[in-house]
């Protein structure tokens, strides 16, 4: 892993680690681990567990605080449009994890290097290393300096947040055909599983998405249905 990059990444992120160890774990991804015959635990699925959970309580307080007059249910869609895998992803990108992670061979040579799952996984592994590095208020002041922004832009975009019924909005002025949705295919293990989906039309794949369950995934093949269709 190139020095140079870690260090060009902690100024990114505002925050340098006291144990180097945690930031180049949560960088090495589970291929990697494995090409090289590292024990069971040296890659970042820990700490993606634990970044998780903590992303998801650091975004749901601060909703909570900011947005007073917003009912569970639309606080619920929106800390899913801001924590989904392609916002994560996209967050990823702008911090230049790509560059950063340590992926096996088979994985760099399919592209692994700028896909969706992998860089969101490792964007929670680096939050996870933070919370152990320097405690829970690192990590929230982490979070936040990352994603109060996007919380502001996903909320000021609010009626797009629920993607399956934008896009069938779109779909029902020209056609009174139904949108359909598949899990197509399903990976990792029981307690950290990730779907895949897909939404058709009339047989033509509009969009492709994956999350931590059926509902995410069908939002997230949704959402990319419809920024197929804004570039066109």
């Amino acid at each position: 892993m190139n020095h140079l990059y870690l260090e060009e990444f902690e100024r990114k992120i505002e925050y340098t680690f006291l144990n180097k160890h945690l930031l180049r774990l949560a960088l090495t991804h589970s291929s990697y681990a494995n090409e090289i015959k590292r024990g069971g635990h040296e890659n970042n699925e820990r700490l993606e567990f634990l970044g998780d959970a903590v992303l998801d309580m650091v975004v749901s307080e601060y909703m909570f605080r900011q947005f007073p007059q917003m009912p569970e249910g639309e606080l619920t869609k929106l800390r899913a449009a801001v924590v989904c895998e392609g916002s994560l992803a996209e967050l990823a990108r702008k911090l230049g994890i790509g560059r950063c992670i340590l992926l096996g061979k088979g994985e760099e040579s399919t592209g692994g290097r700028n896909r969706d799952s992998i860089l969101a996984d490792a964007f929670e592994a680096v939050i996870g290393a933070v919370c152990i590095d320097g405690g829970i208020e690192a990590a929230q002041a982490y979070v936040m300096r990352t994603m109060e922004g996007r919380i502001a832009e996903t909320k000021n975009n609010f009626r797009s947040l629920d993607c399956k019924t934008h896009l069938q909005e779109i779909i029902q002025k020209i056609s009174k055909i139904p949108l359909q949705y598949a899990i197509v295919r399903e990976h990792g293990p029981d307690h950290n599983k990730v779907f895949v989906a897909e939404v058709t039309h009339e047989g033509r794949m509009l969009g492709s998405g994956s999350g931590k369950s059926k509902k995410e995934a069908e939002q997230n093949a949704a959402n990319n249905a419809l920024e197929h269709m804004n570039r066109r």
